[in-house]
């Protein structure tokens, strides 16, 4: 898995690089206050359920390179011009929403700005994914968060920093780096007249696995929506905290089935099996490593770099981590039945059941437990969806449950691979 493991630490890093530009941004705006930090998660959780509904085209470009071999330049044309017209309507329903949504959702006409360009960078950057080139994706991964962070500065460097100058310069950002990704294919002649016939024929694909992300975003985020309506938007912000840290862990496994994306995405049902289930296990093992030091560190430098008002966000973190521990095993798993067996309802059913186990809990919880009851309300849901999901790819492959969720032979002689690559590097 050489080629896999470079991929990996290549999408590590970028990601790494990403994250801490977001939790850079992150810090800012948290500083400002609890209710601002409250908005900006709200901000972007709205764009995420955004992205994650038409999210589709860029896997279906994907599957078109990595499975099928083919290099669809009509195709993307017309995904380009769909995303447009897509992002538009989203644009009128988010300014509506603005204007006559609660009032957390105010700063959403600026999203509705920006909307039809949004849906570009995400879904054109399934042409690298498919092809496993990942240093183009490491640029279109960072280079959002790090304009959007270089316009924030800027701002603070002529006034006192407020919520407006961050919501903006976001959008802005996304913006800018959709039309240069669009500028890029283009140069590259990679677009030809659009066939709208092709795209017609994906339609049924793309809205499955748009359906499935806007789930699994909706699984990650209901907390956050039942703590706004029930607690406030100061209480919102500061289990705003918890998540971003807790989904730090999905930074490795994601890493891991990104690189291994186009593997998976091979016709050969067992060498998708077999590369899929080393990516669950190497996942695991990373991430059980990974989540001890990412709360001692959150520990120490939460409350010292936000303030002391996001220490309350110590508890529901660690009620949270090992249910996202659990779930960095189910994107390997979801690669393997949209990518290989083309089948992205079986990953949307279980995301299904897990956002009904998660939001059936949360209304639970919450009332008597605050932000705990939200956390324990994910990390359940998470675990619950894994067990099921690991249980549908045991059947669809033929293999035992037992291989998949337990540690092999094949798990030791990666690790070790591992270990033999960076001391040869020492």
């Amino acid at each position: 898995m050489d080629t896999v493991a470079r991929g990996t630490l290549i999408n590590l890093a970028t990601r790494l690089l990403g994250v801490g530009l977001v939790l850079a941004l992150t810090a800012l705006t948290a500083r400002i206050s609890t209710e601002a930090q409250g908005a900006f998660a709200l901000f972007t959780s709205v764009e995420g359920v955004l992205l994650a509904l038409w999210s589709g085209f860029g896997v279906a470009l994907a599957r078109r390179v990595s499975h099928h071999r083919e290099q669809p330049r009509a195709l993307v044309a017309a995904t380009v011009l769909a995303c447009a017209v897509l992002g538009l309507l989203a644009g009128l329903l988010l300014w509506a929403v603005s204007n006559w949504g609660p009032p957390a959702y105010r700063w959403l006409w600026m999203l509705a700005l920006g909307a039809p360009v949004l849906l570009l960078a995400p879904n054109l950057a399934g042409l690298w994914l498919g092809e496993g080139r990942m240093a183009p994706m490491a640029r279109l991964t960072v280079a959002p968060q790090a304009l959007a962070l270089l316009l924030v500065l800027l701002c603070m460097a002529l006034m006192p920093l407020q919520l407006p100058a961050v919501l903006g310069s976001w959008v802005l950002a996304k913006v800018v780096v959709g039309l240069a990704a669009l500028a890029v294919l283009w140069r590259g002649a990679r677009l030809a007249a659009p066939d709208f016939g092709a795209l017609q024929r994906e339609l049924p694909f793309i809205a499955t696995i748009g359906l499935t992300n806007l789930i699994s975003l909706l699984n990650y985020r209901v907390g956050l929506f039942v703590i706004e309506r029930l607690l406030g938007l100061s209480a919102t912000g500061v289990y705003s905290i918890a998540i971003v840290v807790a989904e730090l862990l999905w930074f490795v496994s994601g890493s891991l089935t990104q690189a291994a994306y186009s593997r998976i995405g091979t016709p050969d049902r067992a060498q998708s099996a077999a590369t899929t289930v080393r990516v669950v296990q190497l996942s695991m093992a990373a991430l059980l490593l990974a989540a001890p030091l990412l709360w001692l560190s959150a520990r120490a430098l939460v409350p010292w770099v936000l303030g002391p008002a996001y220490a309350a966000s110590l508890q529901p973190m660690a009620v949270l981590l090992p249910g996202a521990l659990l779930f960095g095993a189910a994107s390997a798993l979801s690669a393997y039945f949209t990518n290989h067996a083309g089948l992205p309802q079986v990953p949307a059913q279980v995301a299904a059941t897990s956002l009904l186990i998660n939001a059936g809990l949360a209304l639970l919880l919450v009332p008597a437990l605050g932000m705990t009851g939200a956390a324990l309300a994910a990390a359940l849901a998470y675990g619950a969806s894994v067990l099921l999901l690991a249980w549908r790819f045991a059947r669809h492959a033929g293999l035992p449950l037992a291989q998949v969720l337990r540690p092999g032979a094949q798990l030791l002689a990666d690790l070790r691979g591992v270990a033999s690559r960076h001391g040869g590097r020492t």
